[in-house]
């Protein structure tokens, strides 16, 4: 699909552009498979995934009729099923290739989903016009200050704010950059974490740090929700272990208050403060 030439992107947006029309193409087949909406069913079920987790919270809150707008929504999972609920969604992504696989899971579900093309930096939307903001594993794809300028520009005075994100403290980046796990461990964990096949990461993406955090949560004068996890999951051990998961999620329950110096992961939702 063809870019939108009104849009004015940077280099680091190019590339992702470039990353992204092959992950798509690589990705045709959801087209065809069923969509699941098994999360929206029994999210509690699994309370040791953040992405399920996330559900259980969405569920809490009040979305039929309300203005949703998905963040960097790629290939609309998050847009569709929230549409499901009954929300007004809207969703945007960098990505035309992606949102021409959302478009059309849309079209096949039947449900009505206002995609745009357009990058979190510069939205296309009007002031104070979202009731609820989902950002799930795109922020530390974004310029952070300059996305949360025009999050908290579209939000409403008020609004729900729920950000999934990975997350790694700088202090414990120190030792994820370290000569002996850059350079030696972590090429041979790689495998074993992701698979055989290429991980979805971008060249330019970085995880997000506390600081980056503290530029989130700066509009959200209280929390509503905020949880930890993955110690070890992502890290040294991949997602495919249940009882891994289990323990992982039990340790940061226990250990909550250092969840921001060793997490892999945050979740977490506040009211936005305009």
């Amino acid at each position: 699909m063809q870019d939108d030439p009104s849009l004015q992107l940077t280099e680091r947006q190019r590339n992702e552009l470039d990353y992204h029309r092959e992950h798509a193409r690589e990705h045709e087949e959801m087209v065809s498979r069923p969509f699941s909406w098994d999360i929206l069913d029994r999210p509690a079920r699994r309370w040791w995934n953040a992405y399920w987790q996330m559900y259980a919270y969405l569920l809490t809150l009040d979305l039929p009729g309300k203005r949703v707008l998905v963040v960097g929504c790629g290939f609309g999972e998050d847009a569709l099923r929230l549409a499901r609920l009954g929300a007004d969604v809207y969703a945007f992504d960098l990505s035309p290739d992606s949102l021409g696989i959302a478009r059309r899971l849309a079209q096949r579900e039947g449900l009505a989903v206002t995609f745009q093309q357009a990058p979190a930096e510069a939205l296309p939307y009007q002031d104070d016009f979202f009731d609820c903001v989902v950002a799930r594993d795109i922020l530390h794809h974004v310029d952070v200050p300059a996305a949360m300028g025009e999050i908290r520009r579209v939000a409403k005075p008020g609004a729900m704010f729920v950000v999934n994100e990975i997350y790694s403290h700088s202090i414990t980046d120190v030792v994820r950059r370290s000569r002996f796990v850059d350079g030696f461990l972590y090429p041979r964990m790689q495998r074993l974490i992701y698979g055989p096949g290429k991980p979805y990461i971008t060249a330019d993406e970085r995880k997000m740090t506390e600081r980056d955090i503290a530029l989130v949560r700066a509009i959200l004068p209280t929390l509503a929700m905020s949880k930890y996890f993955n110690v070890v999951v992502t890290r040294l051990l991949p997602e495919k272990w249940r009882p891994v998961l289990m323990a992982d999620r039990l340790l940061l329950a226990v250990l909550h208050p250092l969840g921001r110096f060793i997490a892999g992961r945050t979740l977490f939702a506040g009211h936005v403060m305009k």
